[in-house]
């Protein structure tokens, strides 16, 4: 494994974070977004996802911000508050070293111990490498699209995964923290 340090993002790890998902956005079907957002729309993002559901990112000691993992809300409905939609995002140079896992295994306790019991992950197909990672966690596919967007001038199909977070039970879950 690299050398890399996971932490909290920050609002100033907002203009690292936009630079790495733009060429996402502008030039891949990774994301179904268009426009790439501003360091400022960024940085809203994870001030949202801090407040309520997490935003790491993955610090390298000579590049600085390599990648970054975060949490929001699965659905707006009130009964999904327990599950939550997971994302993580490398720069393309950084794919490879373990950086994706190493947010993955940092965002999952922490995202348990607030309370939440589901973990859903959305990708479009074929992407092996984010299917490959989601599974070595335990991910399973539980709905296909096909289809479903247009990006690039072509359909794309996307695949869900779940992961549970904490056991099934009948009890009422714990208010999130």
């Amino acid at each position: 494994m690299a050398d890399f340090t996971v932490r909290d993002a920050t609002p100033d790890d907002a203009a690292a974070c936009a630079a790495i998902y733009e060429p996402y956005v502008t030039g891949t079907a990774i994301t179904f977004e268009e426009v790439a957002p501003t360091a400022a729309e960024m940085a809203t993002r994870i001030i949202d996802a801090q407040a309520a559901h997490a935003w790491l990112v993955l610090d390298d000691p000579d590049r600085g911000v390599i990648g970054y993992a975060y949490a929001g809300p699965f659905a707006k409905r009130a009964a999904y508050r327990w599950a939550t939609e997971v994302s993580v995002y490398l720069h393309p140079a950084a794919g490879g070293r373990g950086g994706g896992r190493a947010l993955y295994e940092a965002l999952f306790p922490l995202l348990l111990r607030r309370g939440f019991r589901i973990a859903m992950a959305c990708m479009t197909l074929p992407n092996d490498a984010s299917v490959g990672l989601h599974r070595s966690f335990g991910f399973e596919t539980v709905a296909t699209y096909p289809d479903v967007g247009w990006k690039l001038g072509a359909w794309h199909t996307t695949a869900w995964m779940q992961k549970r977070l904490a056991p099934a039970d009948e009890g009422e879950p714990l208010e999130l923290r």
